[in-house]
């Protein structure tokens, strides 16, 4: 492994051992985004969870804001949350390839650290847990009371998931997310700079390629959100996954050198998609489950890093023992035409 980045050298890791740690890491996220969802009810829990996690938690942490603060454009308003974590990955991935090219993954690791912590007063002073509490109405909607804390936050989360899961648009709704997971966060998030790098890309420009997918993600996140108001959600989230596929498909053979010029069509195409679904899978948890709807999203999140997880350990296997990450990437728009056959069954309410 020659060509591997320094921390690989460092520690004599495989890419399969990386995916192992990727996986455990998504799955770990995953499993705690519903309990976090019912935890939100209460001022202490979001103040200090949601300081502390929003990076991992804010999918669902979306879907309980929007919930609570707004009625009319909902589906607008999740989409500009989603893309925030867009710009975090334009702005955090160039700077922290370079101080791991330059200084090595421990200043790296400082300056998130350091990141994370400086955010937590803001939230702290700034944020409020219900329009009531300075009141106000949700946006677009009438005033109401703020309901009292809400008490036994993981037996809620499990009796939510025990009556969302007798239903057919739950497992739809998992299941596509699971390979919206697979196809982003395992797939393109973990394994698109090693394979770049096997190409024969320095890391800092596939980094910095990847962080440029973050632009076009913030601009397809919101515009989602706007097509979310104004659209059928499930026939949203085919397109979004038939795209995807489709760009997937084009990867192997943009990335190699005689034709790198024209993996920007790439790098515009899938960030358009990256996380567009957001939105509308959010929308359509609210539609079927009402004042459940955040926690089962959170459920539905939980599949999407489950996903994401399978494929993170899978594609460095894959990587180990064929050489080649192609087989990953054709397995993965194969799911992902899988998932828009899967959006177009959910039912509507």
């Amino acid at each position: 492994m020659l060509n591997a980045p320094k921390c690989y050298h460092e520690f004599d890791w495989s890419r399969g051992t990386i995916g192992v740690a990727v996986s455990v890491n998504l799955a770990l996220y995953g499993i705690t985004a519903p309990f976090a969802a019912a935890l939100m009810a209460a001022v202490l829990c979001w103040g200090v969870l949601v300081g502390l996690g929003s990076g991992s938690m804010a999918l669902t942490f979306a879907a309980t804001v929007t919930g609570r603060w707004f009625t009319a454009r909902r589906g607008l308003v999740t989409g500009i949350l989603t893309a925030a974590g867009a710009s975090g990955q334009l702005v955090f991935l160039p700077l922290l390839a370079w101080l791991v090219d330059r200084q090595g993954w421990r200043p790296a690791t400082v300056t998130v650290a350091v990141a994370a912590l400086a955010v937590v007063p803001f939230v702290w002073l700034l944020l409020r847990d219900h329009p009531a509490d300075v009141g106000l109405a949700p946006y677009g909607g009438t005033y109401a009371p703020k309901p009292a804390p809400a008490a036994g936050a993981a037996g809620r989360a499990l009796k939510v998931l025990a009556g969302a899961a007798r239903t057919g648009p739950f497992w739809l709704l998992a299941g596509t997310f699971a390979i919206c997971g697979a196809s982003t966060n395992g797939l393109v998030r973990t394994h698109f700079v090693p394979a770049a790098h096997d190409h024969g890309m320095p890391v800092t420009a596939a980094a910095g390629l990847l962080a440029v997918i973050g632009v076009f993600d913030v601009v397809g996140t919101i515009a989602s959100g706007w097509f979310t108001d104004r659209f059928e959600s499930r026939r949203l989230l085919a397109v979004y996954y038939a795209l995807r596929g489709v760009s997937l498909l084009f990867l192997p053979i943009l990335l190699a050198p005689s034709v790198r010029p024209p993996l920007v069509f790439f790098i515009v195409f899938y960030g358009l998609d990256w996380v567009a679904t957001v939105p509308p899978t959010i929308a359509l948890c609210r539609e079927h489950y009402g004042d459940d709807g955040a926690i089962v999203f959170g459920w539905v999140l939980a599949s999407h890093q489950i996903g994401a997880a399978v494929v993170a350990f899978l594609g460095g296997l894959a990587r180990d023992l064929t050489g080649s990450y192609d087989v990953v990437w054709y397995a993965s728009g194969g799911l992902c035409a899988m998932a828009a056959l899967m959006a177009m069954v959910i039912r509507r309410r």
